[in-house]
Order: C-alpha cells, then sequence, then structure tokens
C-alpha cells in the first residue's frame, strides 16, 4: 500500500491522567473521519510522538489498543496500517475473514450488481469521469505491475461505482463490508490473460453505466465477480495469516 500523502495531523488529546485512553480516543476518531485511510500505513512512530507531543509507552499503549481493535494492523518490518475505519467494520472484516470463500463472493455480487445497475440509472457526469479516471489508474498500475497501487485502484473503483448509486445506505453497507470483501478475498496476482479480462470487464462496465444500460451494467458486475470467483478457485490462498 502507498503511503499517506500530507496526512492531516490527529489532535493532539489533552493531558489527562488518562493519557493513553485520551490518545486511543483521538486516533480512532482521526481514522472514522478519513485523516487515516483504511489501507494506508499511518506516519511512523517518531513521527507521531513528535506531532503529539506524548511518550513513547503511551503511543505504543494506544496504538496496542487499536490494534486489538481491529482498526490497526501492525506489519512486521513493514509498519503499521489502517485495517478499518471503525470497530464495526473490524468485526465485518473479522466475520468476513472466517466465512466462506463462495459466501464472500455471492454477498459481493448481490451488492455489486445490484449497485452497478442503480449507478447506470442514476449516475452523474461527474462521478462517470471519476470512473473513467480510476480505469487510467488501474491501466498505468498494470504496466508497472504495481499490485499494492492496482489493488488500491480496484477498490476505489468499486466503491465510486456504489456511491454512483445514489443510494445513500447501500452506500453506507458498502462503506463497511466492502473492506471486509476485500480483506477476505485478498490481493492474489493475476496472470496476463486474467488481467486482460479483469481490465475488459471493467471497461466494459463502465460502459454500460455511461449509456445507462441497467442490464448491461448488473452483467458486467457480476461477470467481474465470477472471473474472481474462478481465479479464486485457482489460485491456492495465502498462508501467511494475513488477509
Amino acid at each position: 500500500m502507498n503511503d499517506i500523502s500530507a496526512p492531516r495531523t490527529p489532535r493532539t488529546p489533552r493531558r489527562t491522567a488518562s493519557l493513553s485512553a485520551q490518545l486511543v480516543d483521538s486516533l480512532r476518531s482521526h481514522i472514522e473521519t478519513g485523516g487515516w485511510p483504511v489501507g494506508t500505513r499511518i506516519p511512523p512512530e517518531q513521527t507521531l510522538i513528535e506531532e503529539l507531543g506524548v511518550g513513547r509507552s503511551t503511543l505504543r499503549e494506544a496504538l496496542g489498543a487499536l490494534v486489538h481493535l481491529g482498526m490497526l494492523e501492525a506489519r512486521v518490518g513493514d509498519g503499521t496500517y489502517v485495517r478499518a475505519s471503525s470497530e464495526l467494520q473490524s468485526v465485518m472484516v473479522r466475520r468476513a475473514s472466517s466465512a466462506q470463500r463462495d459466501n464472500v463472493l455471492e454477498l459481493r455480487t448481490v451488492l455489486e450488481e445490484y449497485a452497478s445497475g442503480t449507478a447506470a440509472l442514476r449516475r452523474s457526469e461527474e462521478q462517470l469521469g471519476q470512473l473513467r479516471e480510476l480505469l487510467a489508474d488501474a491501466d498505468e498500475a498494470a504496466i508497472g505491475e504495481d499490485l499494492s497501487a492496482a489493488r488500491s485502484v480496484d477498490a476505489l473503483f468499486h466503491r465510486a461505482v456504489v456511491r454512483a448509486s445514489g443510494n445513500d445506505l447501500l452506500i453506507e453497507v458498502y462503506d463497511y463490508l466492502g473492506t471486509a470483501l476485500t480483506s477476505s478475498l485478498g490481493g492474489l496476482p493475476w496472470d496476463a490473460e486474467g488481467a486482460e479480462e479483469h481490465a475488459h470487464l471493467h471497461t466494459r462496465l463502465v460502459n454500460a453505466i455511461e449509456a445507462k444500460d441497467q442490464s448491461g451494467a448488473r452483467t458486467a458486475a457480476a461477470a467481474i465477480v465470477q472471473l474472481t470467483r474462478d481465479h479464486e478457485t485457482e489460485t491456492p490462498r495465502p498462508t501467511d495469516g494475513r488477509q
């Protein structure tokens, strides 16, 4: 995942007897409001110590609490990443991670197929332009063979499709479940043929949304998930314990 560029600094907690608890609340609020987006690496420990004006042990205790809550994930030798934007989302990530993969894929099909069809009817020109930009970003990541960037762009693309549906409740549900679904499915590399078909289906989906073709958009969305299902069947699941 890419580092956060020019992140907003979380609020320095008031110095009270429970400074660690105050810091947990401050960092949790910072994550919930998007200061540190899901999937990004938070600033290094020393940077946070200097910005927040807290001791190393206090910071580590607070970060450890957020790891325990499932909002952060510490990766040995790589840093600490934002795993979920809320405790509820972290619960959904854990639940999806323990579910059968076919069930996860079926749920993703239901959400994304419906959202794609609705997006075809309700999308704005601005939202359509954003989808086209994300397609271009995906092509650039593929050319550079940057798997981390490709995963990030793909997640942004599918969230943008859901947002184009204009259904506030669906958007909220997907914001919680989307991370859970993509986390449980992981980010396995595609071979050249699979990557080409994956890109083709995304273009087909955007074309259908642009044409306000509800049926075509739903079909393309379902085909994307089916392609993932076929790929998952053929590719062993990672065994390093990280989703």
